[in-house]
């Protein structure tokens, strides 16, 4: 079976990311959002927790939505029931419904339990604050979370990356996220960044600047291709602005409409900046808790790819729990595609070959400190315990493990250490040059 050494293209990832001739772009899905540095840390609940927190508390808005609900979850199936799935199906409904009833709700009863759920949504990733009570008035209000909480952000010390990093072009963030985490982060280590809006009391979103690679040409960008909390069309200027959240946020739901909504604005100008970034030559993108389920997204990046431009993509998949094959989707993406390299936790798929992670050598003691900010070596086996093997004595090395970048918090931690290397090494270099002067005297 074919093998893939992790700590051989670890070291072009490290080139990839150090050197300053490449265009590096992230693209981070909802994983990102559920990566923490300790308890303090703001998340996002998973899709199976978001789906059981909005179902149980739309149902209690409307007992007929609970009903309903249960409904399109026997339907389903308790495995395929979630927020997804249940507004597809609810669209679906919506669309071909007529003056009937289904599920004991008509044509307007589906709209307003979709427009619940996409209450739900919105209130799920608005993470960015916190609610508190005024002491005099009694009444509820909501401020942004301390500067003591975004410290603890993993998005924040993303950031510090982002700023430490010595290079030529600025990071490009790709992410399908709604919340505030990465723009908190970014803040937070007063890193410059453009999303594509410009103006200041009721800034608007500006096409031809996403277009444009020289607008802003060295801050960080930030583009959000699902949309973003705050996001509103503007009825009377016929604009996209950000002003502050609410429930008319536009944002691409999770459902089969996705696609639909991806051709509008201002989602075709940021789905054609991905494309745009990968037509460049030199371009690297690496995606993180992204699971490559949205064909929108998939099939812009595989028809910029087919452009005669050196760019390649570097897809880290979160699978721990959920272990991909050589037959998995996503593993054909990568052995239909050179310029796609798929990275899992147990396996990859590198120049079109499928296989598993596995050690050539074993490292050394000094070795294993560098391997452990990528790879999780598995235990030696004892020979006696395994009926495979017919050696005694020793216990044997396997060469096996886990590879842990797909955890988007490990991927931070092993961003920061390159920074903290080449901060090392420009130490040492200016001790020698001194020394070199000093002997000189």
């Amino acid at each position: 079976m074919t093998t893939h050494d992790p700590s051989e293209y670890i070291r072009g990832i490290q080139q990839i990311l150090i050197s300053d001739k490449k265009k590096i772009g992230f693209l981070f899905g909802a994983g990102s959002s559920l990566a923490t540095k300790n308890k303090n840390s703001l998340t996002v609940p998973a899709i199976g927790k978001m789906t059981s927190e909005i179902v149980e508390e739309v149902g209690k808005v409307n007992p007929t939505f609970k009903t309903a609900l249960e409904a399109i979850k026997e339907s389903l199936g308790e495995k395929n029931f979630n927020i997804e799935t249940i507004l597809s199906n609810l669209e679906q409904k919506f669309s071909f419904i007529g003056t009937e009833k289904l599920h004991s709700l008509d044509k307007n009863g589906f709209a307003d339990l979709i427009i619940e759920i996409k209450k739900g949504v919105r209130e799920k990733v608005s993470v960015h604050h916190i609610s508190l009570c005024d002491i005099t008035s009694k009444k509820e209000f909501r401020q942004i979370v301390t500067k003591e909480i975004v410290s603890e952000l993993v998005q924040t010390d993303f950031a510090n990356w982002i700023g430490q990093a010595e290079r030529r072009f600025p990071i490009e963030v790709f992410t399908t996220n709604y919340d505030f985490l990465f723009e908190l982060g970014l803040e937070h280590r007063e890193i410059p960044y453009y999303d594509g809006f410009c103006g200041s009391l009721r800034a608007f979103f500006n096409p031809e600047s996403v277009e444009d690679f020289s607008f802003l040409s060295k801050q960080t960008k930030l583009w959000k291709i699902h949309g973003s909390l705050g996001w509103h069309y503007d009825m009377d200027t016929e604009k996209i602005l950000r002003v502050s959240p609410d429930d008319d946020d536009i944002l691409i739901y999770p459902s089969t409409l996705k696609y639909k909504e991806s051709k509008k604005q201002p989602y075709e100008s940021l789905m054609d900046r991905l494309s745009n970034f990968l037509k460049q030559d030199d371009a690297i993108l690496i995606t993180c808790g992204y699971s490559w389920g949205d064909e929108h997204i998939n099939s812009r990046i595989i028809s910029a790819l087919k452009t005669n431009t050196t760019s390649h993509v570097i897809g880290l998949i979160f699978d721990k729990y959920d272990k991909i094959d050589d037959k998995s989707n996503v593993s054909k993406i990568g052995l239909d595609n050179p310029k796609v390299s798929i990275y899992a936790s147990r396996s990859a798929v590198i120049g079109c070959n499928y296989g598993e992670w596995k050690l050539k050598s074993e490292p050394s003691t000094d070795d294993t400190v560098n391997l452990n900010l990528y790879f999780d070596e598995d235990g030696a086996i004892d020979p006696i315990q395994d009926k495979n093997k017919e050696v005694k004595g020793e216990e044997v090395w396997t060469g096996k493990g886990e590879f842990i970048l797909p955890d988007f918090g490990k991927l931070v931690k092993f961003l920061n250490s390159m920074v903290s290397d080449n901060e090392i090494k420009r130490l040492g270099d200016k001790l020698k040059k001194k020394f070199a002067e000093n002997g000189k005297k």
